[in-house]
């Protein structure tokens, strides 16, 4: 009954194979193709049956091996060899269809699996050389992997819904997000899981400064020294102007000022033009935020603007101390260089201009606000500003309290 489980073909092949190796034994054979002996053996007796036909002859005469060094000995072991190299070349055409993408060693492995009860593990791990005892772990390992690929599969779905929300967030933002949603992840796998289904998140380029300093201006000395830290809120900020590209050739401007301890955006302001104004705003902004700046330090560069005397007044009239960097050394205004990269590659997304003024200033408050109440900063434990300065707080009331 096992004959039926066979094709006539791997039958014969089997038979074939037997006899074009003189000194194995059916055992070797059929451990080798993976079959019963017992049945490797009935297939040997039915061919020397065949082969007998009519003749009288029995299996003995049929099994007569010729005498080696003679020419039927020689004849018959190139004939084996023929066999050999074409099973060899009809494995390794079969195996090529396996090997157009991914994992080669994990094709070879199910290239093995899939073709092993026609040519035999041994065979093919030879030809396609790997170790048999690798194949057999993989072969035993099959059921954790597709446990791995189902967990990986709902994995991939949780990293789209979270990218789709926010197409700019990397595999450190989405680990993040998927720890305070409850699931306890690597970054690594995180990254790899991304990798496969092609999600990633922006990457930033550098860009063009464009601060335009005024010689003739009064400086302030540099307070800051390029150490862009705080040990608490409203004590130093940094600020900028970047331009925002609208339509063909026309710009809005966008002024801010970022909290050094929190890197909270604690104001802002939008206009049409880069006139002193513009930062004036952008301070008072952040001094309605705060209630005070009374003793901060507000770092810049020596643009025009921040060099003005009535920006100056301003800082004076907020209790804000000025402080800026060198003439040309975009590095002592880095974080807020930064920022306005960041915020304009991930508003811009790729695009040369936003379409027009209504489209460039609802994206930049859509973005804006989500910078200080969602989007995850490295710098504070991948939290919003405003979590990572509630958390500040409320830890500080508990301290105070015991």
């Amino acid at each position: 009954m096992a004959n039926k489980h066979y094709p006539a073909q791997f039958k014969a092949d089997a038979v074939a194979l037997y006899r074009s190796r003189p000194g194995s034994t059916i055992a070797v054979i059929a451990d080798d193709l993976g079959v019963n002996r017992e049945t490797l053996r009935s297939w040997v007796r039915a061919d020397d049956q065949r082969r007998d036909g009519g003749s009288g002859r029995g299996p003995a005469a049929a099994a007569v091996k010729p005498e080696p060094g003679s020419v039927e000995a020689e004849n018959a072991e190139l004939r084996r060899r023929v066999r050999e190299l074409e099973e060899e070349r009809d494995i390794l055409r079969k195996a090529a269809r396996y090997f157009a993408g991914g994992d080669a060693l994990v094709n070879r492995f199910q290239f093995v699996a899939d073709h092993h009860e026609r040519y035999g593990v041994k065979r093919l791990c030879q030809i396609l050389g790997v170790a048999r005892s690798s194949y057999y772990y993989w072969t035993s390992t099959a059921e954790a992997r597709a446990a791995r690929q189902a967990a990986d599969t709902v994995l991939a779905r949780q990293i789209c819904k979270i990218h789709a929300a926010d197409n700019t967030y990397g595999a450190p933002r989405i680990t993040a997000e998927l720890r305070e949603r409850g699931t306890a992840v690597n970054h690594k796998r995180v990254e790899r899981v991304m990798r496969g289904i092609g999600v990633q998140g922006l990457r930033l380029r550098r860009r063009t400064r464009t601060t335009i300093p005024d010689p003739a201006a009064v400086k302030a000395p540099d307070l800051i020294g390029r150490d862009f830290t705080a040990s608490a809120v409203n004590q130093r900020y940094v600020g900028d102007i970047t331009y925002l590209p609208v339509g063909e050739r026309g710009f809005l401007y966008l002024a801010t000022v970022i909290d050094l301890h929190s890197r909270r955006l604690a104001g802002w302001a939008i206009a049409d033009h880069m006139r002193t104004d513009l930062i004036i705003d952008a301070l008072t902004a952040a001094r309605r935020t705060r209630g005070s700046l009374a003793g901060a330090i507000f770092h810049s560069d020596h643009g025009a603007q921040y060099t003005s005397k009535a920006f100056a007044a301003a800082c004076a009239a907020a209790g804000v101390r000025q402080s800026m960097s060198k003439v040309g050394s975009s590095a002592d205004n880095a974080l807020a260089e930064s920022f306005n990269a960041t915020f304009k590659r991930e508003t811009l997304q790729g695009r040369r201009a936003f379409t027009d003024e209504r489209d460039a200033r609802l994206t930049s408050f859509r973005w804006l606000h989500r910078y200080n109440t969602v989007r995850r900063h490295s710098r504070l434990g991948q939290q919003s500003p405003i979590t990572y300065e509630r958390i500040q707080e409320r830890s500080a009331t508990i301290t105070q309290a015991a």
